[in-house]
C-alpha cells in the first residue's frame, strides 16, 4: 500500500455508534484479529489475546453488565461542569450505543508477559508509568484492528472496560482471573454515515527541532478546545 492509500483509509476510519445488525462473516473477523496479532509490542511480548463473541446472548449479557459500571461512571461524570460532560451522561445510564453490533471482540491482556521487558520498565517512571508498555502493547493491537476493521468496510467502536464490568465479563466468558479484560472493540456494518471528526491542524501539531512557543497552548485556549470539542462530539453523539 502507499502512502497516500493508507492515509486515506486513517482518516475514512470513523468510531461508529450505531450498527446494522446483520451478522459479520468469520473471515472478517479473523482478519481484523489478524492484524492486531502484528501489531508492536515491547520486546515482542505479544501480551493479547481475543474472545470474539457472535452469540446474541452472550452480547446481551455483556451488555447489561454494563449498566452496573455506566452508573459508577454516570455518578463521577456529574461532578464535572455540565458543558463538559461526556455525552453519554447527561441523563441516567442506558442501554450502550453499541448494543446492535453482531460481534464483539474482548480484548484480553496477560501482565505476565511484562516479564519480557527490560527491568528498568518495572520500576522506573519511563513513558507513563509502571505499566504503560503493557497498557501500549494493547493499545498497538486495538488500534489495529480499527483500521483492518475499516478496511474490510466494517464499522467499530473502541470500549473502555472498567474493573467492575471487566469482573463480569470474566464470568460470563469463563476468561481465567489472571488475564486482563482490558477493552470491547465492537464490529459491525455501519447503520448510518457519520460525520467527518474534526483533527487539529498539522501545522499547528508539528514542531522542528525545537518547540515552537508560538504554538503553545494555554490553559485558557485548552479550555476553550475542549468547550469547541464537546460541542462537536455532542453532534456526532446526536447523529449515532
Amino acid at each position: 500500500m502507499q502512502i497516500d492509500g493508507f492515509l486515506k483509509l486513517v482518516r475514512e476510519r470513523r468510531s461508529m455508534r450505531r450498527f446494522k445488525t446483520d451478522a459479520v462473516p468469520r473471515e472478517c473477523i479473523e482478519n481484523i484479529v489478524e492484524a492486531a496479532r502484528w501489531a508492536m509490542s515491547g520486546a515482542n511480548a505479544q501480551p493479547w489475546e481475543f474472545v470474539a463473541v457472535t452469540d446474541a446472548p452472550l452480547r446481551r449479557r455483556i451488555i447489561d453488565a454494563s449498566l452496573e459500571a455506566r452508573r459508577e461512571v454516570y455518578a463521577m461524570e456529574r461532578e464535572r461542569l455540565p458543558e463538559l460532560r461526556h455525552s453519554h451522561y447527561h441523563h441516567a445510564p442506558m442501554s450502550p450505543n453499541f448494543e446492535d453490533a453482531p460481534v464483539l471482540i474482548v480484548v484480553l491482556g496477560d501482565r505476565r508477559t511484562y516479564q519480557a521487558t527490560v527491568l528498568a520498565a518495572h520500576y522506573l517512571n519511563g513513558e507513563g508509568g509502571t505499566d504503560a508498555t503493557y497498557l501500549k502493547n494493547i493499545a498497538n493491537a486495538t488500534q489495529n484492528m480499527h483500521l483492518a476493521a475499516a478496511a474490510t468496510g466494517l464499522g467499530s467502536q473502541w470500549i473502555s472496560v472498567s474493573y467492575i464490568w471487566g469482573q463480569a465479563i470474566k464470568g460470563i466468558l469463563n476468561i481465567p482471573e489472571v488475564l486482563d479484560v482490558h477493552t470491547i472493540v465492537a464490529v459491525g456494518y455501519p447503520a448510518y454515515q457519520p460525520p467527518t471528526p474534526y483533527r487539529r491542524q498539522l501545522k499547528d501539531i508539528l514542531h522542528y527541532n525545537a518547540y515552537d512557543k508560538s504554538k503553545y497552548r494555554s490553559g485558557e485556549d485548552v479550555q476553550q478546545f475542549l468547550h469547541t470539542l464537546r460541542q462537536r462530539t455532542e453532534a456526532a453523539y446526536k447523529q449515532g
